[in-house]
């Protein structure tokens, strides 16, 4: 059994004094793990970082088996951002949060969004926002998804501003206004590709999709949520605080 695929470094586990096992979302062949030998080497060690994009090929006798991965860099998303603190710790919330998917099920359409949070990396007013989607969008492949089409009081598809905490569907400001401090924010950018952004509408959507991901994914398998997210959106507070005093 063998195959050759690109993936997104996600963690790896140390196994005796040279080696690792893998964790890689891979295009085709979705979260797989495999052994990389010598991978603990500081030759490896660079390679193997979370948001790195590497080319594996994946060996094993029966395709149950661990098997082991044969490693090549593609692109080194880390290298690019190591002064960034808000954007190291986007990688760690992405590689931490991609773990949840199923072992061994190919998420070809969210493996590119995540390709495209790494690769927005560098551009600031951009990847919050692409962070945000794929988290959305890692709701719907986890069987979560929710449901911004209409307002759920008046079957509406305009003026949506808020979500049901319980639902999940999305509610007009009219309708949700009289609730307000009982709903979820639903800020514009979740729903228009080309609405702009702002500090207050990334905090309002992690806070929303952390929300479900919490309720739904995490709290029944008594998981928490990642320390590096927890991170990032303490450092997204700092940045509005900053920008509201100056």
């Amino acid at each position: 059994m063998d195959w050759s695929d690109e993936g997104i470094f996600l963690s790896a586990k140390p196994l005796g004094e040279a080696n690792m096992v893998a964790e890689v979302l891979t295009l085709g062949h979705g979260r797989h793990l495999g052994l990389v030998r010598g991978g603990r080497s500081r030759r490896m060690r660079p390679l193997l970082q979370p948001g790195n994009l590497i080319r594996v090929t994946w060996r094993a006798r029966l395709a149950e088996h661990l098997g082991g991965f044969n490693v090549e860099l593609i692109e080194a998303h880390a290298a690019r951002v190591l002064d960034d603190a808000r954007a190291l710790a986007a990688i760690s919330t992405l590689a931490s949060l991609a773990r949840l998917l199923p072992e061994r099920d190919p998420h070809q359409a969210l493996y590119a969004a995540a390709l495209g949070v790494l690769r927005a990396l560098d551009r600031t007013a951009l990847w919050p926002a692409l962070l945000v989607r794929w988290e959305l969008q890692l709701l719907g492949d986890l069987g979560f998804g929710l449901d911004l089409s209409e307002c759920a009081a008046t079957g509406e598809d305009i003026d949506l501003a808020y979500v049901s905490p319980r639902s999940g569907r999305a509610v007009s400001r009219g309708a949700g206004q009289p609730y307000a401090s009982k709903l979820l924010r639903l800020p514009a950018f979740l729903l228009d590709e080309d609405a702009a952004a702002s500090d207050a509408d990334i905090l309002s959507g992690l806070a929303l999709t952390g929300h479900f991901l919490e309720r739904d994914v995490l709290a029944p398998h008594g998981l928490l949520m990642p320390q590096a997210r927890d991170r990032l959106i303490s450092l997204l507070g700092r940045t509005q605080a900053a920008a509201r005093l100056a």
